[in-house]
């Protein structure tokens, strides 16, 4: 209010400026001539100060202050929640207040004051805040900050939430994680994190991070890793991050990828006999490192020297190995094996070393005969390539014009010339020479003319009431071939002999000789086999069997009867060794086995269309076939019962209109190079007496009987009698008999026989 006439009246704030009208927060009013109004709006501390009123009239003015105090009341300017901090760290809380007088702030947490003096890591800072040294997970939770005015009897507080963040721990459940590569299959590594808040977990190899895709595999909390199809390149360390707000751990995972071995080089080699040298080379890949090792036959090479002289050795660096064959021998060539091997598998692989050879002629120089009897001579060449055979006698080649009683027949191994001598001449030496592009060898083989055996010796005869037992020993000489039969005869003084033969001890057969010949299957393969010595005794069977080389386990047996030349194995894989063994059995037992071994043809890549460009056959086609085949059933069968009934309708036209017997009227003498004769027309006939069973057809094996050293190749026009005698003891029915033993071997050229 102004005293007197004012014509301004003018209000300066505290800093001196002159508060103008038209401000918002400080509004200036005049009620009359002599009254000015200051009102201050929404007034703060800062609205607090010395206030200056001037009053003017024309050059006069007039002034007075007014000092303006304003007290705030409590105000929480900064006081965030929740407030978080990571465990360990030295924790500020911050709670920000101001009012006029200043507050008091006291700090509360679980309802109860904190006491700073109790707790040296609770500390009340000047502004206010609360300080906590290496804050830990329990001092999580609410805090109070509560403001104080004491002189107005004012208060008010703030609740803090305050989090402690948990920087993360890892694990790994396995530091080193082993797989296999190139196997398909996968490596799992994982690692379990924890922490506050719940980290997330990633994966890094090489710098980069693995994301779920076609090569990797995550789970929902990121935790396991799956590695697909783990090859050798995936080996390494992988990275395992687990992350949260309070920071990041990480773990290393070693994987490690084996690799099984894996032979990456092996080929074929071929060489000469006497070369210096040949060497075998086998290249392996695989961690760990393969061991690398060779087999032949039944032998295992290993590293170093393999034999006295030095011959055979093996050397090996890294991945390598060399298997060195010195001095090369024919008895050299064959499948190799090279295996490579590590502690998580082994691959193995054959190789063949071929060795080209002269031929080499083996067998017995010697056989023997009589004339009329057919005899082989057995050639039997080893070589390679294969050799061709020819016969010679006194320069010329055999069989020639003038030699109709000569015959040769090859196998790729053996050459057999079959010799049915006439006279003396036909006796004596004949040349075998085998040829092939390595060279020629020749070899002597003798026919040399049986003989009668000696007389065997009677060295008693034990009588008894109505049998005697006679012991004899055998002929000091048998005249070249086997004695098969003893005759025995007795009789009483005055009276007419009576005789009965035993067969001489029976043996096993000798070993089959087999030969093979591939089908038009390819995959199918035909086992020939020649029969040898049949010890004595027929051959009831022969069992075959049959495996490929790089496994263990046999094929089912195969029993084929007697009389069959062959058989045929079905289903064979492509371009596999395989092993073959036939064994002959008679009465008496099993022959040793005829082995062969032989590899497949390797699997064409084309199959040419079978039905391709074919076309049906019609309905009269069909029926006209299937006359012709009923037709061709009833003449085999009538043909069979001719042969062997002697019935049918070639019987009764061959009886009735051409006048001869059946083929059963005539026997012939000579059976398996055994001896078959006839005493002087006063004599009844000495036979020779050998069992021969009927063929039985059979699917996989069949024909006749094949040749030994004395047998023909060709077959007899007729058949020998079965006549099975058991030994048993001599009848006598005197007293006083006479006894006498003949051995029947071979035929009697001055018609004699030998006699005890």
């Amino acid at each position: 209010s102004v005293v007197g006439d004012a014509r301004d009246i003018d209000w300066y704030a505290p800093s001196g400026e002159k508060i103008l009208p038209n401000r918002q927060d400080i509004f200036v009013s005049r009620s009359d001539e002599t009254t000015s109004t200051l009102t201050i709006y929404h007034a703060n501390v800062d609205s607090a100060g010395i206030y200056k009123c001037v009053a003017k009239y024309g050059d006069k003015e007039a002034q007075a202050t007014v000092q303006v105090k304003i007290f705030q009341k409590i105000t929480f300017q900064s006081a965030p929640s929740p407030q978080e901090f990571n465990e360990g760290d030295d924790a500020d809380i911050v709670c920000d207040v101001v009012s006029s007088p200043p507050p008091t702030i006291i700090w509360k947490h679980k309802g109860s004051k904190i006491q700073v003096a109790k707790d040296v890591r609770f500390k009340i800072m000047d502004n206010g805040h609360l300080q906590i040294r290496g804050i830990k997970k329990t001092d999580e939770g609410m805090y109070n900050c509560e403001a104080r005015v004491m002189p107005r009897g004012e208060i008010d507080f703030k609740m803090i939430k305050v989090v402690v963040n948990v920087l993360p721990t890892i694990r790994a459940r396995q530091s080193d994680v082993n797989a296999t590569a190139d196997i398909g299959s996968s490596a799992l590594l994982a690692c379990d994190a924890d922490g506050f808040p719940e980290p997330t977990v990633t994966w890094a190899h090489n710098n980069i991070v693995l994301e779920t895709g076609d090569k990797y595999s995550l789970n929902e909390d990121g935790s396991e890793l799956v590695i697909k199809d783990v090859k050798k390149v995936d080996e390494g360390d992988y990275t395992c991050i687990a992350k949260n707000k309070a920071g990041e751990k990480v773990e290393e995972v070693s994987l490690n990828v084996f690799v099984q071995p894996k032979i990456t080089y092996l080929n074929n080699q071929t060489a000469s006999e006497f070369d210096e040298q040949v060497t075998l080379t086998c290249e392996a890949s695989g961690d760990p490192t393969p061991t690398i090792s060779w087999s032949f036959e039944n032998r295992v090479f290993t590293e170093g020297e393999q034999s006295l002289d030095r011959n055979i050795v093996v050397r090996s660096h890294a991945r390598v190995s060399s298997l060195t064959l010195k001095n090369v021998q024919f008895t050299y060539a064959g499948q190799y094996l090279c295996t490579a091997s590590n502690s998580i598998g082994e691959d193995n692989q054959y190789m063949y070393l071929e060795v080209r050879y002269a031929p080499k002629i083996l067998g017995p120089v010697t056989v023997y005969t009589w004339e009329g009897n057919p005899a082989n001579i057995s050639c039997e060449v080893e070589a390679h390539p294969v050799a061709s055979v020819v016969w010679f006698r006194d320069g010329l080649q055999l069989p020639s014009a003038n030699t109709t009683n000569m015959k040769m027949y090859n196998t790729p191994t053996i050459s057999y010339l079959e010799i049915t001598p006439d006279s003396q001449n036909d006796f004596g030496s004949y040349n075998c020479t085998a040829t092939n592009v390595m060279g020629t060898e020749s070899k002597e083989f003798l026919l040399i003319q049986a003989e009668v055996p000696s007389s065997p010796e009677i060295e008693q005869v034990e009588p008894f009431s109505s049998t005697a037992v006679v012991e004899f020993d055998e002929p000091d000489s048998i005249g070249g071939v086997p004695i098969i039969k003893y005759r025995v005869q007795w009789r009483l003084l005055g009276q007419e002999w009576t005789g009965k033969e035993y067969n001489a001890e029976d043996g096993e057969p000798s070993a089959p000789k087999l030969e093979v010949k591939f089908q038009n299957k390819g995959s199918s393969l035909k086992v020939n086999w020649i029969e040898q010595d049949d010890g004595g005794s027929p051959i009831k069977h022969y069992l075959v069997r049959y495996k490929a080389k790089h496994v263990s386990d046999w094929k089912p047996e195969i029993r084929l009867p007697h009389g069959s030349e062959y058989v045929v194995l079905s289903g064979l894989e492509w371009n596999t060794e395989y092993e073959v063994h036939v064994v002959a059995e008679n009465q008496q037992g099993k022959s040793e086995p005829g082995i062969l071994s032989f590899r497949t043809a390797i699997e064409p890549t084309t199959i040419p269309d079978a039905m391709g460009g074919g076309s049906g056959l019609g309905t009269g086609a069909i029926v006209g076939i299937l006359i012709v085949v009923f037709f061709l059933l009833l003449v085999g069968v009538d043909v069979t019962c001719y042969f062997l009934n002697k019935c049918g309708l070639l019987m009764c036209i061959a009886v009735n209109f051409c006048g001869k017997a059946g083929p059963g009227a005539k026997s012939k003498d000579i059976e398996e190079g055994k001896a078959a004769f006839t005493k002087d027309e006063s004599k009844e006939p000495i036979v020779e007496v050998r069992t021969e069973e009927e063929n039985v057809p059979n699917q996989e094996g069949g024909g006749h009987t094949e040749p030994n050293e004395t047998t023909p190749l060709t077959e007899p026009d007729g058949k020998t009698v079965k006549d099975e005698i058991t030994k048993g003891e001599t009848e006598v029915k005197n007293a006083t008999t006479e006894v006498k033993t003949v051995p029947n071997e071979a035929p009697q050229t001055n018609g004699n026989e030998s006699k005890a």
